[in-house]
């Protein structure tokens, strides 16, 4: 069995800035619809989608700079809402983040999935670095963009990135990640985290003392009396960057089981002038077998703290 675990706020954000978006206060949300459909359509049998319902999350408490609302489009963060609720009554099981984030809940699902009996693959479908830090050595979680068609493995992400998968959060902090709002420590690029983190693999294992070090690069002085100053934030970076994995997802694998939509999908696709979209999931309920399931929507609060817009 295959589990697909879907970026609901990548799939957004990737559908509301496409060049085809004609309307913008309502197309990502069909968009979205859509892909999940077209997900179905390829043979995904069971699928967990993980949105943000509001931008901030535990991290904005630990670093003030970390990533919120400002600049995203209002019409954009006002489908938050909207494509939670449509993919709900499509019948896919939705995970919306509150003091969590969605990659938290993909991090927490997949690897709960991958420790379930009879999963053969656990497939993060989203192209976001963070997510290269669940990906095992042995296949079992795999990191998916389908907008390129790239399958991402353990030998794909020490390609990219120069370092295993576990050493992800160590090359984001010192690296940083200007999409979350990080700066990493000055002077660290690419380059020569990646060939501290090869050797050393974690930030506790690098000497303070550059005369310590085992691996030989340029510039490698002042680094090292960077790191040995900067540790701690470091540490936080690290700690910022490491996926929660008790974020809430799915109690057991039949909650992420399609069977089709519910009677209040043609209502609300109407009213985001998606009908056609109502077809195509009639289409592929009538080719199920006939396997009940109950309904798998998990939230983290039923009244969720008001802290940022809807996202």
């Amino acid at each position: 069995m295959r589990i697909h675990l879907v970026d609901g706020t990548y799939e957004l954000f990737r559908y509301h800035f496409s060049p085809g978006n004609r309307d913008p206060e309502r197309g990502a949300t069909r968009g979205v619809v859509h892909s999940m459909l077209q997900l179905l359509e390829g043979g995904a049998t069971h699928i967990g989608i993980a949105t943000d319902q509001v931008v901030e999350s535990f991290r904005n408490k630990l670093w003030p700079g970390y990533k919120t609302a400002q600049g995203v489009p209002p019409e954009l963060l006002a489908q938050f809402p909207l494509v939670e609720q449509a993919l709900a009554a499509a019948g896919f099981c939705v995970w919306p983040m509150v003091e969590h984030e969605a990659d938290d809940a993909l991090g927490a699902a997949a690897r709960k999935a991958a420790q379930t009996p009879g999963v053969g693959q656990v497939l993060i479908c989203t192209p976001d670095k963070d997510l290269a830090q669940c990906v095992t050595a042995d296949g079992r979680i795999v990191q998916y963009d389908r907008r390129r068609q790239i399958l991402i493995d353990h030998g794909g992400v020490v390609d990219k990135f120069g370092v295993q998968p576990e050493s992800i959060p160590d090359y984001l902090a010192l690296v940083g990640d200007a999409a979350d709002g990080f700066p990493g420590l000055p002077g660290w690029g690419a380059r020569s985290t990646a060939a501290v983190l090869s050797h050393y693999r974690r930030l506790e294992n690098i000497p303070d003392a550059v005369g310590q070090w085992e691996v030989t690069l340029r510039g490698s002085a002042k680094l090292a009396a960077t790191l040995a100053e900067q540790r701690e934030q470091a540490m936080l970076f690290r700690k910022i960057a490491t996926l929660a994995y008790d974020a809430p997802t799915f109690g057991s694998l039949e909650e992420l089981a399609w069977t089709g939509p519910s009677s209040e999908f043609p209502e609300i696709m109407s009213e985001l002038e998606g009908s056609h979209l109502v077809d195509r999931a009639e289409k592929l309920k009538a080719q199920l077998p006939r396997i009940p399931r109950k309904p798998g929507r998990k939230t983290e609060s039923p009244t969720p703290k008001k802290t940022a817009d809807p996202m």
